[in-house]
């Protein structure tokens, strides 16, 4: 916390918590002596130690290099493993990933909830507009080819502060329970660093759940409860001391219809909703610069299969609705988010946590006054309109939970939306760059908490 308050660089062991805030990196083993191995790799990495000072100067750690300087050949494995590069238009090789992170990705501390990523979901998030498919990388039992591990990443262009960084977002590490003291964790992250360095991509960025030298953010989850019963069912949620669970439900009710004029966003919207979108991020430190058609692929190729029945589509993975001036035609604002959902383990009654998790919006509001005040002040108010109709549209489609990181101008609308902290924290990290703390879930510098983050990682 000292950290995130930019005292102090910071030490100790995070914990891994699907239930309550999500994870990107699982740790090689639980084991105590495992995890002092792994925090010894990251001491031979281009990343700030812990406890290194405040840097008076952005910039990377270590300068790029040629490709005839990087090296050529794979890192070498246990001899009874073998390196492989997955093909995921290739629907077998997709379905072996599915699986890999299905029963193997990351859990919370009671073994209750393990994210579930649907193959829709991953050809989503890792084959955006210029990915590379060297850079999905997966490790095979040499003798009868099983996926066991899996590494990704994509390319990504962040701003960071003022500076314009060419990177790639790694993602969705994953080794077989069975083979977590093989020590492969290491070796996939050089590896698949190797590949970008072969594209010429130095820096990367990447969140985990437990501490790693060393955030450039720390957040937190928020968590909008949608369906209590089950919630509370599944002990994602307890009912209070002082409430009945009838109680509960009753504080907790969403609105059957919306605030604002919503209708989805379709294909004619994206030249507004890329303007809106490059405008309003002006607003944080490090956000992601995405083009046209990036934003395209982000916003609407997910929206799945057919017609659209009780609020969703088969397959469907984003949702994303715009606000429209009727009198003009222009697109004042606009809100995304998507589905994750999660195994939930050994449960009698339930099987499924179906979670939606808030992406990227924007509103014309935040331009709309010379008077910071008053804009901090309408946008606010907007934003909480906005996003409260983002949980009707989130109920509607049958969601049981609603959740928000400390990120962005999220912060202003978690009280009004009765929007409930989560238990742990979520840290970003860069590689290969340094630069000084950016506000997540506290204050930092004159930075107000949330607005040095504009990055959702998926």
């Amino acid at each position: 916390m000292d950290y995130a308050k930019g005292k102090t660089g910071i030490a100790g062991k995070g914990k891994k918590d699907a239930g309550d805030h999500k994870v990107r990196v699982t740790c090689p083993s639980s084991h105590t002596g495992a995890h002092d191995l792994f925090l010894k790799f990251w001491s031979t990495q281009p990343v700030p130690q812990l406890g290194d000072e405040v840097p008076a100067e952005d910039g990377p750690i270590e300068p790029s290099r040629p490709g005839e300087e990087v090296r050529q050949e794979p890192y070498p494995l246990p001899k009874e493993f073998q390196w492989s590069i997955v093909d995921l238009n290739d629907p077998n090789q997709l379905k072996e990933v599915y699986e890999l992170l299905s029963l193997n990705y990351v859990e919370d501390k009671d073994a209750t909830f393990r994210f579930q990523y649907t193959a829709e979901f991953l050809q989503w998030a890792l084959q955006p507009p210029g990915y590379h498919k060297e850079w999905h990388v997966g490790v095979r039992v040499a003798s009868n080819k099983k996926l066991v591990g899996f590494i990704s990443g994509v390319p990504i262009t962040l701003r960071i502060r003022s500076n314009i960084v060419k990177a790639s977002e790694i993602n969705y590490l994953c080794v077989h329970k069975k083979l977590r003291s093989k020590r492969l964790t290491p070796v996939l992250i050089k590896e698949v660093t190797r590949q970008c360095h072969l594209k010429g991509i130095f820096q990367a960025i990447y969140t985990v759940g437990m501490l790693l030298p060393t955030p450039v953010s720390t957040c937190r989850y928020y968590h909008r409860s949608l369906n209590i019963p089950k919630l509370v069912d599944t002990k994602f949620t307890y009912v209070p001391r002082n409430q009945t669970l009838a109680r509960m439900i009753r504080l907790q009710k969403v609105p059957s219809s919306t605030h604002l004029a919503l209708r989805e966003m379709t294909e004619s919207d994206i030249e507004q909703v890329a303007d809106l979108y490059d405008r309003y991020m002006k607003r944080f430190d490090m956000v992601p610069l995405m083009t046209v058609e990036e934003i395209r692929h982000q916003f609407l190729s997910g929206l799945g299969r057919g017609d659209m029945v009780k609020g969703r589509r088969e397959g469907q993975v984003i949702w994303s609705y715009v606000v429209e001036a009727p009198s003009t035609r222009r697109i004042t604002d606009f809100f995304t988010f998507y589905s994750l959902p999660s195994t939930i383990i050994d449960n009698p009654k339930h099987n499924l946590l179906e979670a939606a998790y808030l992406f990227y919006y924007a509103s014309e509001t935040a331009f709309a006054s010379d008077s910071e005040e008053d804009v901090e002040r309408d946008l606010k108010k907007r934003l909480t309109d906005l996003i409260g109709d983002a949980l009707v549209i989130a109920n509607e489609a049958s969601f049981d939970v609603f959740n928000v990181l400390t990120l962005m101008d999220n912060v202003a609308f978690l009280n009004d939306l009765k929007f409930g902290a989560g238990d742990g924290m979520l840290n970003f990290y860069l590689y290969n760059w340094r630069t000084a703390p950016l506000a997540g879930v506290k204050a930092i510098g004159g930075r107000e908490a949330g607005r040095g983050v504009g990055v959702v990682m998926l």
